[in-house]
C-alpha cells in the first residue's frame, strides 16, 4: 500500500493552504515517519467511526454497505447485555440507553463481527449553575508571601480564595497544576508536564503536614528563595523534596488514625493509575535515561511487573510517591472546600495542557493513544511565519479508539476532580491535531483527523458528572463549524479581546461576545495590559531578536481604536478598570481578570519561542499576598465588576 493510501485511512491530510495563504506538501520522508509512528488501524466493515448517541434525543446510526442483513448488534459491558437488537435496513435505530461507556458487538448474515465503542451522553456539558460572574486569574507560582519557601503553594492558594471572594469574584483562575519533572528544574512550563493526571509536588506547602520541624531546614536558604525576583526551581526542590522525605518518615512512624485511612482511601480512589505513575517515577531515577532505554521487561507498563516492583525493595519509595500525591490532592481539595465555604460558584478554575512530554509517565502508560516520535504543533501563520512545535506528544486517534477513550476521560476526571471549570488547551485537537516529526521543520507536518463527535461525548459524560463547566481554548485556525459543533455540545468558547478585532482594527462592542465563554483581555502567552499600552512587549521581543509582528504604528493604532471602543460604550477611562467595565458588560458568562494587570506588571509570564532569553514561567509578584488589596484599587474594580460581582464585604 502506497504512502497516500495508508495516510487516507488513518485520516491524514497531507496538504494543507497555511494561515498565509501557502500551500504545503508533507515531505514524503516525514509522512513515513508519522505514518510508522501511529498505531495500525483496522478499518472497520460496518461503521465509519465509534457510535455517539445523546440521551434523550432519537438516535439512529448508518451503516457502511458491506453489512449482510440480517445484522445482529448488542450493547455489553462485561458480561451485561444492555440491549440488543436486529437491523433489516442500512441504519440501526437506537432505544432509550442508559448513558454510559459500552461495548457494540456487530455481527451480519455472513458470520462476519466486529465491536467498537458506543458512548451514550447527556445532550449537552454542564452548563453552570450561575448567571455572570468574573475570576480572578493568577500564576500560582509567581504569588509571594512572608511564609512561602519561594514558590506559591496551596495555602498561598486558600488567601488568593479568600483575596477574590472579598473582591466579588466567584472563583479562581490558574495555571497548570500537572506534575512536571522533579529533577529538571529548567523544564519548569506548566504546560510541558510529566504527567497530566497528577499535581505539581512543588505547590505543596509542607509547613502544614503532621510533625513537620524546621530541624532539617536551612532557614538562611530559604529565605533566599523567599527574596528572590524570580522562581529558583532547583532550590526549592531540593528543600522541598528533603521537607516531604521528612514527613513521610513521621507518617511512617505513627501510621494509626484517620489520616492512615484517608491515605489508604486515596490510594483506592486512584488506582490503578497511582501505583503505576509512583513505579514509574521510582524507575525514571533508577534509570536515569527515557523509558524506551530502559531494560526491556520496564519498557511497557505491565500490572504483573508494576506489582512485583511494589512488593519489593522499592516498596516503601513507591509508597512514599503516592503519599506526595495524596498530600498534594488533600491541600488542593481544601482550597475547593473554602471556595464553597465562601459561597463562590466557581471555585477553582484549572488549565489543562494540550500535550505532555514524551519521555514522561502519561506517553510511557499510554504507548498507543500517545505517540512519542510526533509532536502537536500549528502550522505557519502570520504571527508565527515558520509554524510552531511545541514539543508535546498528544493522543492519537486510533489509539484512543482501541481503548474506547479511557485515556482521554481519565485526563479528564484527574482535571475536573478539584474544578468548578476546566480550559482545554487548544481545544482545536479534538477536531484535528497538526502533528510534526520528530527531526523536521514545524512547517513539515500533516493534519490528523480526530473523532471529534466521540470526544466531545466522552467530554461531556466527565463535565455533568463532574458538574464541571468545559471552555475550549479555540484560538487560530479554527475549521469551519468546529465552534458551532463545540457549542451545540455546551463546550464555551475562550474569547480573548486582544484578538477581538474587525479586518480595520477596531475593537468588536459588547454584542459581539458569546454567552457560553470565558472572556479575557489576554492570555499568559501576551502582553500584559501595561506591558501592551507602553510598548514594553514590542521593544523586549525586538531586543532578544524576536519579531514581534506588530510595529509601533500599529501599536499606536489599536490605543487608539480601544480608546474609540470604549468611548462608544460610554467609557471616558481607558485603564485597566475601563477594560474590565467593558468585559464585565459582555453576556459572556465567565470574566477573567488577572491579577498580574491589576498590579500593573508589565512583564508577561511567557513569551513564546523563546527558551534563555526570559525568564518564562519563573517571574514572581512585587508584592506579598498580603500587601495584594492595599495595592488594587479596590473600589474602581467593584465598580467595574458590579453587574457579575457576589454580595463582597
Amino acid at each position: 500500500m502506497d504512502l497516500l493510501t495508508r495516510a487516507r485511512e488513518l485520516g491524514i491530510q497531507t496538504e494543507y493552504i497555511d494561515g498565509q495563504g501557502h500551500r504545503h506538501v508533507t515531505d514524503a520522508d516525514a509522512l513515513q515517519i508519522i505514518l510508522d509512528a501511529l498505531p495500525v488501524r483496522t478499518p472497520c466493515r460496518f461503521l465509519d467511526q465509534a457510535v455517539v448517541v445523546r440521551s434523550g434525543h432519537p438516535s439512529r446510526t448508518e451503516l457502511r454497505p458491506a453489512a449482510a442483513f440480517p445484522l445482529r448488534w448488542k450493547i455489553v459491558t462485561g458480561d451485561r447485555v444492555i440491549a440488543d437488537g436486529e437491523a433489516h435496513d442500512r441504519a440501526i435505530v437506537w432505544p432509550d440507553l442508559p448513558v454510559g461507556s459500552w461495548r457494540l458487538h456487530l455481527a451480519d448474515a455472513s458470520g462476519f463481527a466486529e465491536q467498537a465503542p458506543l458512548i451514550v451522553a447527556p445532550p449537552r456539558a454542564f452548563a453552570g449553575d450561575f448567571d455572570r460572574c468574573w475570576l480572578l486569574a493568577v500564576q500560582l507560582y509567581g504569588v509571594r508571601s512572608a511564609r512561602n519557601w519561594g514558590i506559591g503553594d496551596f495555602t498561598d492558594l486558600e488567601g488568593l480564595i479568600e483575596l477574590a471572594a472579598s473582591l466579588g469574584a466567584d472563583g479562581v483562575g490558574l495555571n497548570p497544576l500537572h506534575a512536571l519533572f522533579d529533577d529538571r528544574p529548567g523544564d519548569c512550563s506548566p504546560y510541558s508536564p510529566n504527567s497530566r493526571l497528577f499535581l505539581n509536588p512543588l505547590y505543596v506547602d509542607v509547613e502544614k503536614l503532621p510533625g513537620y520541624q524546621r530541624a532539617f531546614e536551612s532557614k538562611g536558604a530559604v529565605a533566599g528563595l523567599r527574596a528572590g525576583d524570580t522562581v529558583n526551581y532547583a532550590g526549592v526542590a531540593e528543600l522541598k523534596w528533603r521537607a516531604l522525605r521528612f514527613a513521610f518518615d513521621t507518617f511512617k512512624a505513627n501510621p494509626k488514625g484517620e489520616r492512615k485511612q484517608d491515605f489508604e482511601n486515596f490510594r483506592a480512589e486512584r488506582a490503578p493509575l497511582l501505583p503505576r505513575f509512583a513505579c514509574f517515577e521510582v524507575l525514571r531515577h533508577k534509570f536515569g535515561k527515557p523509558w524506551w532505554e530502559w531494560p526491556e521487561q520496564w519498557r511497557q507498563p505491565d500490572e504483573a511487573t508494576c506489582a512485583s516492583l511494589c512488593q519489593g525493595e522499592d516498596a516503601l519509595e513507591i509508597e512514599f510517591v503516592e503519599f506526595v500525591q495524596w498530600t498534594a490532592d488533600r491541600q488542593l481539595l481544601a482550597c475547593k472546600e473554602l471556595a464553597a465555604s465562601l459561597g463562590m460558584k466557581v471555585g477553582l478554575y484549572l488549565d489543562v495542557a494540550v500535550g505532555v512530554q514524551c519521555d514522561g509517565f502519561d506517553a510511557w502508560n499510554e504507548q498507543s493513544a500517545i505517540s512519542r516520535h510526533l509532536s502537536v504543533g500549528a502550522p505557519p501563520d502570520p504571527l508565527n511565519t515558520a509554524g510552531q512545535n511545541w514539543g508535546l506528544a498528544g493522543f492519537n486517534a486510533a489509539g484512543l479508539e482501541l481503548q474506547s477513550f479511557e485515556p482521554y476521560r481519565e485526563m479528564l476526571r484527574a482535571s475536573m476532580r478539584h474544578a468548578g471549570a476546566i480550559r482545554l488547551d487548544h481545544v482545536l485537537g479534538l477536531k484535528r491535531l497538526y502533528l510534526v516529526p520528530h527531526g523536521f521543520a514545524a512547517d513539515n507536518g500533516v493534519y490528523v483527523q480526530m473523532p471529534f463527535e466521540p470526544l466531545l461525548a466522552v467530554t461531556a459524560q466527565e463535565s455533568v458528572r463532574h458538574r464541571c463547566v468545559v471552555i475550549g481554548e479555540d484560538l487560530g485556525t479554527v475549521p469551519e463549524g468546529f465552534r458551532e459543533q463545540m457549542a451545540g455540545w455546551g463546550i464555551w468558547s475562550y474569547q480573548v479581546m486582544m484578538f477581538e478585532r474587525d479586518d480595520t482594527g477596531s475593537f468588536r462592542g459588547v454584542d459581539h461576545y458569546a454567552a457560553n465563554a470565558l472572556v479575557t483581555f489576554n492570555t499568559h502567552d501576551l502582553s500584559t495590559y501595561a506591558g501592551w499600552r507602553s510598548f514594553s512587549d514590542l521593544k523586549l521581543k525586538r531586543s532578544i531578536g524576536i519579531d514581534p509582528g506588530e510595529s509601533d504604528d500599529a501599536r499606536w493604532h489599536a490605543l487608539h481604536m480601544l480608546s474609540d471602543m470604549l468611548r462608544h460604550h460610554a467609557i471616558e477611562d481607558h485603564d485597566l478598570y475601563a477594560v474590565a467595565g467593558f468585559l464585565a458588560r459582555t453576556r459572556s458568562r465567565l470574566l477573567a481578570i488577572s491579577l498580574e494587570d491589576l498590579l500593573g506588571v508589565v512583564e508577561q509570564p511567557n513569551i513564546p519561542g523563546t527558551v534563555n532569553e526570559h525568564p518564562n514561567w519563573r517571574q514572581r509578584l512585587p508584592l506579598t499576598i498580603d500587601a495584594l488589596a492595599s495595592a488594587i484599587d479596590v473600589a474602581a474594580l467593584k465598580r467595574a465588576t458590579a453587574e457579575r460581582s457576589r454580595a463582597a464585604g
